[in-house]
């Protein structure tokens, strides 16, 4: 009779591969990014600026999938390295924009070079790692729905 596999045996566990892979890529980015004086988290919002121009707190919190308490302390760190500012939102008085300053679009010439040398360290196809990210992708959408809370049933009628 043949042995059944462990269910829980750490090898097999989606959550211990995902960990160790973030953890692993995010060290990879490391070299690049150090010498622009970045963080991981900073390149992200970083980048969500680079492509969309200012946005709001609320929306850039959206698009990182960040909540406001994380993402503040990397914008304030952004701020006082001189690559972003905080404005009010034109499209709403009340709220906080976050656009980029000189320094901060200047640098996005210099972040150009770290898609290519990060796809160099990996020493992995370009097809195999886009394969990568749709199938993660996938799994963020099925995470995020697995995370709703559960549609509530309408008490039915008397």
């Amino acid at each position: 009779m043949p042995l059944q596999p462990d269910p829980l045996a750490l090898e097999h566990q989606v959550c211990y591969a995902l960990s160790v892979a973030a953890r692993n890529v995010v060290a990879v980015y490391r070299p690049f990014l150090e010498p622009m004086g970045l963080t991981h988290p900073q390149y992200l919002v970083m980048l969500a600026l680079w492509q969309h121009g200012p946005l709001s707190v609320k929306r850039l919190s959206g698009l990182l999938q960040l909540d406001p308490g994380t993402l503040s302390p990397l914008v304030k760190r952004l701020e006082a390295g001189g690559l972003v500012r905080r404005d009010r939102d034109p499209k709403d008085e009340r709220a906080l924009a976050i656009a980029l300053t000189d320094a901060g679009r200047a640098l996005r010439a210099r972040a150009e070079a770290i898609p290519p040398g990060i796809v160099d360290r990996l020493g992995m196809d370009v097809a195999e790692l886009a394969a990568l990210h749709g199938a993660l992708t996938r799994v963020i959408a099925a995470s995020q729905r697995a995370l709703e809370p559960p549609a509530t049933l309408e008490a039915a009628g008397p």
